[in-house]
């Protein structure tokens, strides 16, 4: 059997837009989205990264992740301080700290879950797959 690249392509959007919703749903117990988490993950993961990097990281646009940081900002889960040069970097404040962690277990719980479905050695084969696609710099 033979599946083509549209249907592939259309299945793995469908289970990461069903993590999607589950984890927004998730992390909206503790008053925060997908999104914001993320950009709290990468700060607290990439200490002193550039904005654009940590757009990069979180798969936004740089304006799209100012926006975010700003947001974080206002909500006093991030501070911005002075790094290297005339740089400034963002660093977690203690609550937004907290709030990674919260949400850590929370994904944690959600992905568990989702994958609970195949075998590790499924997961494993999975994993190799995503990981030689996620590789491939090929363009069209």
């Amino acid at each position: 059997m033979s599946t083509d690249a549209e249907t592939l392509g259309l299945l793995i959007k469908a289970v990461q837009h069903r993590h999607h919703r589950a984890l927004d749903t998730a992390l909206s117990a503790i008053g925060i989205t997908l999104v914001q988490w993320n950009a709290l993950r990468e700060i607290d993961r990439n200490p002193g990264a550039s904005m654009h990097r940590l757009a990069e990281l979180t798969f936004n646009s740089d304006q799209a992740f100012g926006t975010l940081v700003n947001r974080l900002l206002q909500a006093g889960l991030v501070e911005r301080q002075q790094g290297r040069g005339r740089v400034l970097v963002h660093v977690l404040t203690p609550h937004g700290g907290a709030m990674v962690k919260k949400g850590a277990s929370l994904h944690h719980e959600v992905l568990q879950h989702s994958f609970a479905a195949i075998s590790e050695v499924e997961r494993d084969i999975l994993f190799e797959i995503l990981s030689k696609l996620a590789r491939n710099t090929a363009s069209p």
